[in-house]
């Protein structure tokens, strides 16, 4: 089952929509959102995948799907978690600020807690006020809850995983370093994130949803030239239930939370760091990780972070090269 918010006040209105994205069946008799659906998922889940399998055979009212027309799937909600299970990802950005990753980095995981009183569409322009900041995207997965009860183990957390979508978590690199030497983690970095046109129940991504992990290559373009295509399912150090177990350590996940893996990365098959597509590499999901291979392998970095006029899309396609959530296309541009 896919199911998207299309543009309708700040929690947009609930759609299902047809496994090849084309069309879409409003879902407001069985609930007018979709937080409203995660409120109640034990009555709404087999009503909402009834209207799905309705919509499959042409057998209700349907309209065409624009992903224009569509907001993140929570367009805001109550929590969103960001993780870093790729921790090749958090060891390169780590040397790049000379900054030592502790071995415990391997066994326990990463978590920062960002803003999700309002979330970008996954095509709303990316604003920055400044491009000194280093603005950069971060091409990520991530799973919506239901309720997680504090003191959930793995197997739990994974049970109560909803919704699996694509993130652009934007980051301001440059103003990390200060951030974070006042040892009180993440705020101004971190801007709004966009989400995938849709979320895909686990159950619809067959094989490639296995063990709380998603396998596929994560497509990532920037200005229209392909930048990276690394495997989430590979590398991935913490799955999700491992994430959300950690979320959940001290204190409970109302449903409607977002966990995110943070930034997929791939090593280079002789175990170093990934290599851009250009050189026969599997590229990157963020500029920061380029910046840091260019730095170690040249002594410089070569490649600059967003401005103004810039374009991102990130997008994952199945097997039968149809695209599963969507895609996410945003342009950078100059806030007001």
């Amino acid at each position: 089952m896919k199911l998207a918010s299309l543009k309708d006040g700040r929690d947009g209105r609930l759609v299902v929509v047809s496994r090849d994205l084309a069309w879409c069946a409003g879902a407001e008799a069985i609930a007018p959102t979709l937080q409203a659906a995660l409120d109640d998922w034990e009555r709404c889940e087999p009503l909402l995948k009834g209207l799905a399998e309705s919509l499959e055979h042409g057998a209700v009212p349907r309209l065409r799907f624009h992903e224009h027309e569509a907001m993140s799937p929570l367009p805001r909600a109550y929590q969103w978690a960001d993780g870093s299970a790729y921790v090749n990802h958090v060891q390169l950005v780590r040397r790049a600020r000379g900054a030592e990753m502790p071995e415990s980095f391997w066994t326990d995981p990463l978590m920062y807690q960002g803003g999700s009183d309002a979330f970008l569409g996954p095509r709303d322009p990316i604003p920055l006020a400044d491009p000194a900041w280093g603005c950069d995207l971060e091409a990520e997965v991530a799973v919506i809850t239901g309720d997680v009860p504090q003191g959930a183990d793995r197997q739990a957390a994974l049970a109560a995983i909803r919704l699996v979508m694509l993130v652009n978590d934007v980051s301001l690199r440059n103003l990390i370093p200060g951030e974070l030497a006042k040892s009180f983690g993440f705020f101004q970095s971190k801007p709004a994130s966009a989400f995938s046109p849709v979320a895909v129940t686990p159950d619809e991504l067959g094989g490639a949803w296995k063990d709380g992990k998603l396998s596929g290559a994560m497509l990532v373009e920037l200005n229209g030239a392909d930048f990276g295509r690394p495997d989430a399912g590979v590398d991935m150090t913490f799955d999700f239930g491992t994430l959300i177990a950690h979320a959940a350590r001290t204190r409970a996940l109302c449903a409607g939370s977002i966990v995110g893996s943070g930034t997929v990365s791939n090593r280079d098959p002789d175990g170093g760091p990934g290599k851009p597509i250009a050189e026969g590499g599997l590229g990157y999901c963020c500029i920061a990780e380029m910046r840091t291979v260019e730095t170690l392998l040249n002594g410089e970095a070569k490649t600059p972070f967003l401005a103004p006029g810039d374009t991102v899309r990130i997008e994952m396609r199945g097997p039968d090269r149809h695209s599963i959530f969507g895609a996410i296309e945003q342009q950078v541009v100059a806030a007001p």
